[in-house]
């Protein structure tokens, strides 16, 4: 072969960085954190109808050590807030988080003290899925946005780390952090 973009039937040339990327993101294990309605429109698209298993995401893991994608789905109260970041912890890298829905990306309609404003003021989030609830399409999109962002390259494991603003304790004036 004389020229480098002749082409040899039958053989494949890629790097092995690109090879894995393209099976990472041909098979992203969901964990479901379904807390409010967001849920529903989340486990419909398992369905026939929607079908999320064309995309690799078909296995919605109940252990955080067997996923890769956490999908938090609805309101986040300040109760569930530590237990979002103890099963995100948990979970092995690299790791993804969506927020579906107003009320994980933002709070939603619930300005109170009870609802935390948004679950990347917990975890690093990276991609949201908007609406109230969103509809299983919504989820999808996000699905392939999440796979061309890893077949890409641009999203790497550490490459997005966020840490939350540690709480002061209240009557501190030495800047002592609460745990």
């Amino acid at each position: 072969m004389s020229a480098t973009n002749d082409m040899v039937p039958g053989v494949v040339f890629s790097t092995v960085d690109k090879l894995a990327r393209w099976a990472q993101s041909s098979s992203i294990w969901p964990f479901s954190f379904g807390l409010a309605c967001c849920a529903i429109e989340m486990m419909s698209t398992v369905s026939g109808r929607f079908d999320i298993s064309r995309f690799g995401a078909e296995v919605f893991r109940a252990s955080p050590r067997q996923a890769d994608l956490m999908i938090v789905a609805g309101r986040v109260s300040m109760k569930m807030g530590p237990v979002i970041k103890r099963l995100y912890d948990q979970m092995a890298d690299p790791k993804w988080v969506f927020a579906m829905g107003a009320c994980s990306s933002c709070g939603g309609v619930f300005n109170n003290y009870a609802i935390i404003q948004g679950v990347d003021k917990v975890i690093p989030v990276d991609v949201y899925v908007p609406g109230c609830p969103p509809n299983p399409d919504a989820l999808l999109y996000a699905v392939t946005r999440l796979q061309e962002k890893i077949r890409s390259g641009e999203a790497r494991p550490g490459s997005r780390i966020m840490s939350p603003e540690p709480l002061l304790v209240p009557g501190s004036e030495t800047g002592e952090t609460q745990s």
